[in-house]
Formats: structure tokens, sequence, C-alpha cells
């Protein structure tokens, strides 16, 4: 899913920048009033800005997927250069700057919405992380946290290292795959690692340490014998994965 965000100020969010020229652009005709119109005929004002600062511009975030675009007889390039062109002639000295917002194919919610997420929205982050920790705080049992790179035993961190963490992680991402010893050193394990020259043995090890760091969830690593490990899902595990990818540059 390919989502739209237009800026006329630049943001610091990473970005695709779109290219005009890859296609063809014709105008849009239609656009969506940028605010409510009030009794009086007149556009709603913008809320204050606090004292001290100054507004430099704003950003308009537009939650539409390539396919709603396409239905509608247009896409993603010709919307951002029909935003372009009617910043141009309401304000002639304004600077624009586009970014698409990418998401798994299909992904749920509101398009709008993670759009403003995958964008660093700040609203949008505050309200996420309020419903992880919720998440968090009602959940017993053990929570891997892919996005932000922890794990959770009953509610209590588990402390794990780096490298630890790095082992459950690709054990978690290939659930239900036993991954051989000799794919895991050459996965997580460099030559010149600073535990000296990796083996089976620092396989062992490592997964020794995370095991009782795990404590009693520590069968949640099997061990295969003769061939390796593997990550089986329990009742009592919650995977967490990143809401949406950071977008690329365009």
């Amino acid at each position: 899913m390919s989502l739209l965000s237009v800026s006329p100020a630049t943001t610091d969010a990473p970005a695709r920048r779109l290219n005009p020229a890859a296609r063809p652009v014709t105008p849009v005709v239609a656009a969506a009033p940028s605010a409510p119109a009030r009794a009086d005929g007149a556009s709603r004002p913008v809320r204050a800005v606090p004292d001290g600062t100054e507004a430099r511009g704003f950003v308009l975030y537009v939650g539409i997927d390539e396919a709603k675009a396409a239905a509608a007889g247009t896409d993603l390039g010709r919307i951002v250069e029909a935003l372009r062109a009617l910043t141009g002639e309401v304000a002639p000295g304004a600077e624009t700057y586009a970014a698409v917002a990418l998401a798994p194919r299909g992904a749920g919610g509101r398009d709008v919405d993670v759009v403003r997420l995958a964008l660093q929205d700040p609203a949008a982050l505050a309200k996420r992380r309020e419903v992880v920790e919720d998440e968090d705080r009602a959940y017993s049992g053990v929570v891997i946290d892919i996005s932000r790179k922890r794990v959770l035993l009953d509610n209590d961190n588990a402390n794990l290292t780096y490298k630890e963490f790095e082992l459950l992680q690709y054990l978690v991402l290939r659930e239900g795959r036993t991954v051989d010893r000799a794919e895991l050193l050459g996965s997580l394990w460099s030559s010149a690692d600073e535990e000296g020259v990796p083996n089976e043995r620092t396989i062992d090890v490592h997964v020794r340490r995370l095991r009782a760091k795990l404590g009693r969830y520590e069968d949640i690593v099997r061990t295969v014998r003769g061939v390796g490990y593997r990550f089986d899902r329990h009742a009592d595990v919650s995977v967490h994965h990143a809401g949406t990818p950071s977008p690329d540059l365009f």
C-alpha cells in the first residue's frame, strides 16, 4: 500500500521523492477543501500558534492507496502535482515537499492513520505508544517486542544483551523452522567477533544464556538434537512487530 503526504515545508522524516519526469502529469480537477467552512462562508482559522514560536508551514496528510487512486482515474504522482499547482496559485512563494508512506500490502487501518504513523506524526506516535503500553500492562507471559528490541517476562524486562536478542529475533522470525548452527553463525557472527573466532560452541553458549534469562519460559527456544534450534509459539507468547516500516527515499 502506498500512501501520500504533501507538505509546503520540508519535514525531518525520511521520504521517497516523487519524480515528476517519471510519468506524464495532468492536472486533477477535483480537490478536497482544506478546512470546513463556517456559517458565514469563511474558512475555519488554523488553531493559535503558541507564544515564542512562528508558523513556517503545515503538513497535509492524504490517505489514498494506489488502487483507490487508479479507480478515480489518477495516480499518486498526478495528485501531488495537482496539489503543488494549487499551492503555487494560492501562494506562489511557498515551497513544497512530497513523501510517500509505505505499509505492508493488505495492512488494516484507515489510510490517513497509517500515513501519519509512517511519517512520524507526533500525535500519531504518542497514541501508538499508549496502545502498546496498555497492551504490555495487560499481558502476562512473554512479550517479544521486535519494534523496540526488548523482551518482557510477566511485564518485567528480561534484560537481554544485544546478541541474545538478535539470536532470539532470528529464531522468532523463522517460527516453526529448525535453524542449524551454521546458518546462525553465518548470519549473526562475523569472523572477527569480539569473543574470538566463532564456532558451534559460541551458539550453544549464547542459547544457554538466553534460556537462563527466559526462566520458566525457556522452552520457547527448542533444541533439535544434532541440527540446531527452533522457536515454537506458545499460547503465553506475544510477538509485537513494527506498526509500519519507515518510508524509503524516492
